[in-house]
């Protein structure tokens, strides 16, 4: 994959905002032949630096800085509460007991326990799943996917901490390809940003036409 197959979303003097595919690391490691950062070095001069992060199957926003003083500068901007935040799309198993939420449970991070908090809201669905936005308030590995498998609504596609058995139905009868979590929306005011920042990636296909299918399963 080359820097050209990314769709870019915006780009100022400051940084650029691509929509990443899933399935695309964002760092390398060990059995990673291929990943964003490792595109991005190979063919941006001067390098592109990477200031968040998102799991290797979850698609959408990612914002990566142009020089130094901009990646400083954005990646203490990364929370509700300090300038930027972050909002996904995601399809959940069942339906949550409260809407809106706000999951507040602590999660094992390497070892010791580090609080964490997301707040979602349903914004479609029936008994048997439901299209959540979901809003980090803090920034822990996995978290979306660890917090909805802890109040029993794991996300649908979710390999490590899904429900296996029902991803293993929905691959069969209604071509669940992918985990069902996508990076929708970064937003930030301007006095805060440096400029007004409010991006939105486009859904993937994938994502769409299983949102369909479940749609017109709840028709009938």
């Amino acid at each position: 994959m080359k820097v050209k197959h990314i769709p870019i979303l915006f780009e100022n003097e400051d940084c650029i905002i691509f929509n990443k595919p899933a399935g695309l690391p964002v760092q390398g490691g060990a059995g990673i032949n291929v990943s964003l950062d490792q595109i991005l070095t190979e063919t941006q001069r001067p390098r592109l630096l990477l200031v968040h992060r998102l799991d290797k199957d979850t698609s959408g926003v990612i914002l990566v800085a142009k020089h130094k003083q901009a990646a400083a500068r954005f990646s203490g901007l990364f929370s509700k509460t300090r300038g930027i935040a972050k909002y996904y799309l995601g399809v959940c198993a069942g339906t949550p007991q409260k809407d809106p939420g706000t999951i507040r449970l602590a999660l094992e991070i390497r070892g010791a326990s580090k609080q964490a908090e997301t707040a979602y809201k349903r914004l479609s669905g029936n008994q048997d799943w439901s299209l959540l936005e979901l809003e980090l308030g803090t920034g822990r590995m996995h978290q979306i996917r660890r917090h909805l498998a802890l109040i029993g609504n794991p996300l649908l596609g979710d390999d490590k901490y899904g429900n296996f058995s029902l991803n293993k139905e929905l691959r069969k009868t209604k071509g669940l390809k992918r985990l069902l979590l996508h990076a929708s929306r970064l937003v930030g005011a301007e006095t805060s940003v440096g400029f007004p920042l409010d991006i939105t990636a486009p859904l993937p296909d994938y994502f769409n036409s299983f949102l369909f299918n479940l749609a017109e399963i709840q028709k009938d």
